[in-house]
């Protein structure tokens, strides 16, 4: 019997949203999505959040909800790229009072290294993996022997006198109009650091931009092995069911 569980992930500029077949690890459907509200607080995104839910009533139960800040105790205590007002903020309970259904509120980076890792590109991994998320941002996930370790930060460690996010994001190649090689060379250094710091196996390459990987792949350089992300710009909804089902195991 299939288990549909609603995985959302909230981006920087959109919210994300897809019925989950759990038990194989795919989206039953299209995504759906809307552009991210601005200015981003929890007052003007609940409603996206639900009016998303709305469209999708196969999936029952608990919602998983991937978010980009670091989540402790249920609590956002980051804000990169979404309104300074989630601080402290327990997104779950703010659906729950919405949707009347209890949800599961996680990292979004954190969200998309579960897909891949159980379904996807990491899928068999017995040693060390990033994921990386490359959109508005750079998100990450660290995973050892297939555990995850919550709520890394890797996007805002400093390269160049800034975060790295500010320097080699997708956002950025975009706004600053680089090619391919200028983009993949600031890459390629924040690999180089991440390297020298954990010492991983395999990078995993995330974001929407992921599925251009062939576009950029001969340019990278990286001492361990990196491969595309198998679910792309999926990769939060799904993790966020498959961790929302999990709580409910």
């Amino acid at each position: 019997m299939t288990e549909k569980m609603l995985g959302i992930d909230v981006g920087g500029s959109s919210i994300k949203a897809g019925v989950v077949d759990v038990s194989a690890g795919k989206l039953l459907g299209e995504l759906i999505a809307a552009p991210t509200p601005r200015p981003a607080t929890p007052t003007a995104m609940v409603p996206v959040i639900a009016g998303l839910a709305a469209r999708l009533p196969a999936a029952r139960g608990r919602i998983g909800l991937a978010f980009p800040a670091a989540i402790k105790q249920g609590r956002a205590r980051t804000a990169a790229n979404v309104d300074q007002a989630w601080i402290g903020t327990d997104g779950a309970e703010l659906v729950r009072q919405a949707l009347d259904r209890p949800a599961l509120f996680l990292n979004d980076a954190d969200a998309a290294g579960l897909a891949e890792m159980r379904f996807g590109a990491g899928r068999g991994e017995t040693g060390t993996a990033i994921m990386l998320t490359f959109g508005t941002g750079i998100g990450t996930a660290l995973f050892s022997a297939g555990h995850l370790f919550p709520n890394t930060e890797f996007g805002h460690m400093e390269l160049n006198g800034m975060d790295a996010e500010k320097w080699a994001s997708a956002h950025v190649k975009t706004v600053e109009k680089l090619d391919w090689p200028e983009w993949i060379e600031r890459v390629n250094v924040y690999l180089q650091r991440l390297y020298a710091l954990f010492w991983p196996d395999l990078f995993i390459l995330g974001g929407a931009i992921s599925e251009r990987f062939e576009d950029f792949a001969p340019l990278l350089r990286s001492q361990a092995r990196v491969l595309p992300a198998r679910f792309a710009g999926q990769a939060g909804v799904i993790g966020a069911a498959l961790a929302a089902a999990e709580a409910d195991a």
